[in-house]
């Protein structure tokens, strides 16, 4: 038999693939990449931040950064600023087009996650949503890398 992190992780893999779609669909759409979604949620929820700590932050190259940040600044939704604490590095901030497309694109998925759960009982939503949680805060303990959260 299995153990149960067998079952997690080929179940993990499949939420994968169902969470995003491609990423031709979504341009098609006019929706944010994947990659746009995820840097601009972690600057949202962090503030104002530099290709370093995204770099931290993400556990990637700053090349990969500062390619994924360039499309960002180019399509309008984030801007370069002075660090705001007095560092030397420029920083990212979201602007008001990245705010709202960030609104815009969290609540298709919200509504994608509604329809999911539509014949689930409000309380089982909850538990899964604390599990889903408790999973992301044990692999960011892990890691040394945790999301902000309020």
């Amino acid at each position: 038999m299995d153990k149960p992190s067998h079952l997690i992780e080929f179940e993990h893999m499949i939420l994968g693939r169902h969470q995003f779609g491609s990423d031709n669909r979504r341009k098609q759409e006019g929706r944010l990449e994947r990659s746009t979604y995820i840097i601009l949620s972690r600057i949202r929820a962090q503030g104002p931040m530099s290709i370093g700590q995204l770099s931290e932050a993400f556990q990637l190259d700053a090349s990969t950064l500062n390619r994924q940040t360039a499309g960002a600044v180019k399509a309008g939704l984030l801007e370069r600023i002075p660090d705001p604490e007095g560092g030397m590095a420029r920083k990212f901030r979201l602007t008001a087009e990245g705010g709202q497309r960030l609104d815009v694109e969290r609540e298709v998925q919200i509504s994608g996650l509604d329809k999911v759960f539509e014949d689930w009982p409000a309380e089982e939503v909850e538990i899964f949503a604390r599990y889903v949680q408790r999973f992301n805060t044990s692999i960011e303990r892990l890691s040394g890398q945790p999301w902000p959260r309020s």
